[in-house]
């Protein structure tokens, strides 16, 4: 009779549970976003070319034009690339958190402005036909000049009344 192999606490093939020890941080990404958004907006302003072409031009004159014993960047600027390789490793995915959200705004107020054009169509459907069952209504009604015309019938016809009505004379009757 064979044994069967033995389970232990553990075993590698069996996954372990979550213990939970270890707390994740708790950022609300709306909040994030926004801060994001500030920072790609504060990015592409002409202050920030300004402030970093400043530093950029202190750093590269005081490391070149300095005395060597106060030259912070002894070797031909490779910590100011470090630090720029540093900001443009954070900026780019600011930026393109920046782009989502934009992005996200933009497929809203898409949506938003072809239901308001659909709602837009509809309505003016809707008052063409209107219009158009207007139209085959007052075709039926009848018109100023079909009214004037037996207006004018009527007129000739009480006037031709009118003469024979004269001929009598109404003091006959007495």
């Amino acid at each position: 009779m064979a044994r069967e192999p033995r389970r232990t606490a553990a075993a590698l093939d069996v996954p372990r549970e979550r213990t939970g020890r270890v707390r994740r941080p708790n950022v609300d990404p709306e909040r994030f976003g926004a801060v994001s958004e500030r920072i790609a907006r504060f990015l592409g302003t002409w202050t920030f070319i300004g402030y970093m072409s400043l530093f950029i031009g202190v750093w590269i004159g005081w490391n070149v034009l300095a005395p060597d014993r106060l030259r912070f960047d002894a070797y031909p600027l490779q910590f100011l690339t470090l630090i720029l390789s540093l900001q443009a490793s954070y900026a780019a995915p600011l930026i393109l958190l920046a782009q989502n959200r934009q992005a996200d705004r933009d497929r809203v107020t898409y949506e938003q402005d072809r239901s308001r054009s659909e709602r837009g169509i509809a309505d003016t459907e809707y008052l063409t036909r209107e219009v158009a069952a207007i139209r085959i209504s007052l075709g039926e009604v009848a018109t100023r000049d079909f009214l004037r015309s037996e207006l004018r019938a009527i007129l000739e016809e009480l006037d031709d009344r009118l003469p024979a009505a004269d001929g009598e004379d109404p003091s006959d009757d007495r």
